[in-house]
């Protein structure tokens, strides 16, 4: 009898598969690994959801939010990624960063994903100093337009 054949060989950060020495149908396996791949190399989610949504096309990706349902229940935190047919999920890392499309901002992943925080323009006091006002608000306007802050 021969010893089963491990098909979960991954790699560690972004669980793509393995290819094992005289593997049958190695494309199913590097599809996989190009189709996460093409998702985690920059990711950019459209959306936090609970639950996946009625329609999506391949390359779509989700922030799970909780509590999550339907295919996505157990899944919180995770990345959603749609391959069509089906949902693959990829787990978040220290120091990941995704650019979260609805938010129009930047969330890093550190013990949970951060919440983009929205920076007033400076407004109020009782010296005004136009310069350093004006100075500001083009700061913020710079870091809204690079994603590091959400738009107002």
């Amino acid at each position: 009898m021969t010893d089963p054949i491990a098909l979960d060989a991954r790699t560690p950060r972004h669980s793509l598969p393995l290819l094992y020495p005289g593997q049958a149908q190695k494309e199913v396996f590097v599809n996989e690994a190009l189709a996460r791949l093409d998702a985690v190399a920059q990711p950019v989610v459209l959306a936090s959801r609970a639950a996946p949504p009625t329609s999506h096309a391949a390359g779509d990706t989700y922030l799970v939010v909780g509590p999550a349902s339907d295919e996505w229940s157990g899944q919180e935190d995770r990345l959603a990624i749609s391959q069509e047919t089906h949902w693959v999920f990829q787990s978040p890392f220290e120091g990941m960063q995704v650019y979260d499309r609805e938010q129009a901002a930047i969330r890093l992943w550190r013990d949970g994903w951060s919440d983009p925080q929205s920076v007033p323009d400076p407004a109020g006091g009782a010296n005004i100093d136009t310069e350093a006002r004006g100075a500001i608000a083009t700061l913020l306007l710079c870091l809204r337009s690079l994603g590091i802050l959400p738009a107002n």
